[in-house]
């Protein structure tokens, strides 16, 4: 299998009308797994059953966002892990940097050595529009 992707055309950032464009390769989607079909290629591969798998699966999305609430990195194995990060506002001491200062958060996902290892190899596809 091989990742997919077109190509687009993008102007340079913060240049009045785009400057020279230049021409760039963009990934393509070919799909989504979603939590149910995964449910379902693990029940075809396992002895266990599709509500047992669900039920594992809601309670580790569950458990993950109560970990990250609480300040915790979640760590998946050969996954990688998942951390908060968050943005706040420049104060001019140190002081004046309060809870309020933080302007927003995200969740910040970092591959495993596995994972990182598995992109170094892909192989792509073009695709045409």
């Amino acid at each position: 299998m091989s990742v997919k992707y077109k190509v687009i055309e993008k102007g340079q950032p913060g240049v009045v009308g785009g400057g020279i464009k230049k021409f760039y390769a963009n990934t393509t989607s070919s799909g989504e797994l979603t939590l149910d079909k995964l449910t379902k290629r693990i029940e075809k591969n396992s002895t266990v059953g599709g509500a047992d798998i669900r039920a594992v699966l809601y309670a580790m999305v569950e458990m993950m966002q109560e970990s990250l609430e609480d300040g915790q990195i979640v760590r998946l194995g050969d996954l990688g892990s998942l951390r908060v990060n968050v943005k706040s506002k420049g104060e001019e001491n140190e002081s004046d940097v309060t809870a309020s200062s933080i302007t927003g958060a995200k969740a910040v996902f970092t591959p495993s050595t596995k994972l990182k290892d598995m992109l170094k190899t892909l192989k792509y596809e073009k695709v045409s529009l």
